[in-house]
């Protein structure tokens, strides 16, 4: 009988109590329970290092042409909280983990690290060799029997008032012919130069250049003047000297260039060109470096690149992106420089001294198979 009463208490004090008290009650252990979930759980996963350029595996072995390696990757970890250091060199990433790096390389190998601690000090290393000889890599033999052709155009001069002249093309296509003339084995017989050009007179040269060069020549299409992006039609074009803003009869689509160098059976066919929104010229775009492979493997295996002065934006009419070119075309010591080596070293000069981001990539569907254009010194 006293149990029951007990009981008969505990029960009344229960279904008394305020409904209030009992909901927060209830509440409070939700709260812990959803506390409990919340409390940061030590991570245990160390970061990832993705290496982009060169491409050599972790413990790999790489063989440089240059006494310079451009490291570009990306480092990731879930804590968004990263120590990088690349050879004992503090480096910053971007928001997205792309870090950037240049080492200088000694004779002989060259041993890489690349350390990433993430804030609970879970540590990932990637380790390579970087093997450099300076007497191989400038004296390389690459069995070049092709000849080099290119056509060289520069607007300057637009028949329509409503689009404004430019005061360099001409200049800028006369320096690039000087120094591949001069420096390297380019023919002046076999290089076009083409000042305020038509359409007409730029489609009958690319005709020209299909019916004569053959599958072991190079060939080099320099573009200089206006460029336009349809941001509609998602459609970059060139605009002629005889260009009109009312009508697109004159002007030549990014379509159009691709289809006639699909024409040119070249070996390697590299397009530089100098215009607004030159970039829109690549299908995809990469500007991470290919020279993984050795030089001659590069020239082996055709190759369709394109070099722009920008991707999908206007350039200066006074261009940093061909002073730089030019430049670095000059004061090469080398006996052979891939079209991938010269982008690689004007590529910061031109980014930290103009506006402009530099591109340089793959001509899609028009025959690339991951070569890359030699240029090829005259011997003194």
């Amino acid at each position: 009988m006293a149990y029951f009463r007990f009981c008969f208490i505990i029960y009344i004090t229960f279904l008394f109590t305020p409904l209030s008290s009992q909901t927060i009650k209830s509440r409070e252990v939700k709260i812990y329970i959803n506390n409990l979930k919340d409390r940061p759980v030590p991570d245990t996963i160390p970061p990832s290092i993705s290496l982009i350029s060169p491409e050599v595996e972790p413990g790999g072995i790489y063989d440089a042409t240059g006494d310079k390696l451009v490291l570009i990757g990306q480092v990731h970890d879930e804590s968004l909280s990263i120590s990088l250091l690349v050879n004992d060199n503090t480096i910053i990433p971007s928001l997205k983990g792309i870090f950037r790096s240049e080492i200088p390389l000694e004779q002989n190998e060259n041993k890489i690290s690349i350390i990433a601690l993430d804030q609970y000090n879970n540590l990932t290393e990637y380790r390579f060799t970087a093997n450099y000889n300076a007497t191989l890599a400038n004296n390389a033999k690459i069995n070049i029997n092709g000849e080099y052709y290119a056509l060289l155009i520069a607007n300057e001069n637009y028949l329509d008032p409503n689009i404004s002249d430019l005061e360099n093309p001409p200049d800028d296509a006369m320096h690039f012919f000087n120094v591949i003339t001069s420096e390297y084995t380019f023919d002046p017989q076999n290089i076009v130069l083409l000042n305020n050009a038509t359409r007409n007179e730029i489609i009958v040269e690319l005709d020209k250049f299909a019916g004569k060069i053959k599958p072991y020549d190079n060939f080099v299409l320099f573009y200089a003047g206006h460029g336009l992006w349809d941001e509609e039609s998602n459609i970059g074009y060139w605009l002629p000297a005889d260009a009109s803003t009312e009508y697109k009869t004159a002007w030549i689509r990014n379509s159009t260039i691709r289809d006639y160098l699909k024409e040119i059976k070249a070996k390697h066919i590299l397009l530089i060109s100098d215009a607004c929104f030159g970039g829109s010229i690549f299908k995809t775009r990469s500007v991470f470096n290919n020279s993984s492979y050795a030089l001659k493997m590069l020239y082996e295996l055709p190759s369709r690149k394109a070099m722009t002065s920008g991707a999908l934006s206007e350039v200066p009419d006074e261009s940093v992106f061909i002073k730089y070119l030019i430049e670095r075309l000059r004061n090469n010591k080398n006996l052979y420089m891939s079209g991938q080596d010269l982008f690689n070293s004007l590529r910061d000069a031109v980014t930290n001294n103009s506006r402009v981001m530099p591109q340089y990539g793959v001509i899609m569907d028009v025959g690339d198979e991951g070569g890359d254009f030699i240029f090829l010194k005259r011997s003194r």
